[in-house]
């Protein structure tokens, strides 16, 4: 598909405000706006209306050829909304920056942005293998440098007796009545307590109102970016050698589970792909994909070369 431009609404802006006009004739003079001559003239109506209509249908258009190709159909509202975001900011000449975004509508969403001209989006998560991640939008005249749109929280207290699971975190964070959106990673750093991302202007909020985590006593204080303290996922690799590159063969062997149970899972939505949810046994997997399975984790598919026999065989790396 060919770039889009978001000029569009801007145009339409200008076509309202130009086909309105009682008097002047316009003309255009090359390097400036629209100037009137002093002969009067007055657009005909049936050209006004024709003109604004095509013109609304071409942005509408645009957006809903965009929102076509969303493979996660659970992800379209919040797609609609970031292309809506990145419209607003590039006609304005302006950076607006979304919400924490889950990978699947995060995913979704840069690819959508990608097709468009005159759009610059930056994914921020505060560290590189971020899941949650603010999405910053602009045009590429405005958005120049990455905002700092991240901020970094240390919650500290005495786990070593009480420890505390992700769920204890959040459930703690969200307590002090702010909304998950606004809240990116979090951290374990076992017996320490944990660090988490937020959007910056709730970092003093929580900061005065966080106390406990369970029935642990908390203090949390704010740190830089670089104080985080995140270790690459811990994984393990093997081999597998299969007739088919499909997700219910290279999942089943991933998980050790049978084909059968494998494709129930897919049935039932539990099995996704780069975070979107598959619904076909036969979807094709490629060097990069990543499989999750709802209660079972996730693997990578490594390298994959033919055998002589004409079957797969493919690497496996398991997240431990």
């Amino acid at each position: 598909m060919a770039a889009i431009s978001l000029a569009a609404p801007w145009i339409l802006r200008r076509a309202v405000r130009t086909f309105s006009l009682p008097q002047p004739l316009l003309h255009l003079n090359p390097g400036s706006c629209f100037h009137g001559t002093h002969r009067p003239f007055t657009f005909p109506t049936s050209l006004r209306h024709t003109g604004i209509r095509q013109l609304i249908q071409a942005v509408k258009g645009n957006f809903d050829d965009l929102l076509k190709g969303v493979g996660d159909k659970n992800a379209i509202e919040e797609v609609k909304h970031i292309l809506e975001m990145a419209r607003r900011a590039s006609s304005r000449r302006e950076v607006l920056h979304s919400d924490f975004l889950t990978p699947p509508v995060l995913k979704e969403s840069m690819m959508a942005l990608e097709k468009l001209a005159d759009v610059k989006a930056v994914a921020q998560g505060g560290y590189p293998q971020a899941e949650r991640c603010r999405l910053s939008v602009g045009h590429p005249e405005a958005l120049t440098s990455d905002p700092d749109i991240v901020a970094a929280l240390s919650i500290t207290g005495n786990f070593g007796f009480q420890p505390c699971s992700h769920g204890d975190f959040l459930g703690s964070i969200l307590g002090t009545g702010i909304a998950r959106e606004k809240i990116g990673d979090i951290i374990l750093q076992g017996e320490k307590g944990a660090q988490f991302l937020v959007v910056p202007e709730l970092a003093d909020y929580l900061i005065t109102s966080l106390e406990k985590v369970g029935n642990v006593s908390v203090s949390c204080t704010r740190i830089p970016l670089l104080a985080l303290e995140y270790e690459p996922p811990r994984t393990k690799s093997f081999k597998t050698i299969e007739a088919s590159l499909r997700v219910d063969a290279l999942a089943s062997a991933g998980f050790k589970l049978s084909r059968s149970k494998l494709v129930n899972l897919i049935s039932n939505g539990d099995v996704r792909v780069n975070w979107t949810t598959v619904t076909k046994n036969g979807t094709t997997l490629r060097t990069g994909d990543i499989v999750s399975v709802s209660g079972k984790g996730r693997i990578k598919i490594g390298e994959i070369n033919s055998t002589r026999k004409g079957k797969f065989a493919v690497e496996l790396i398991q997240y431990l």
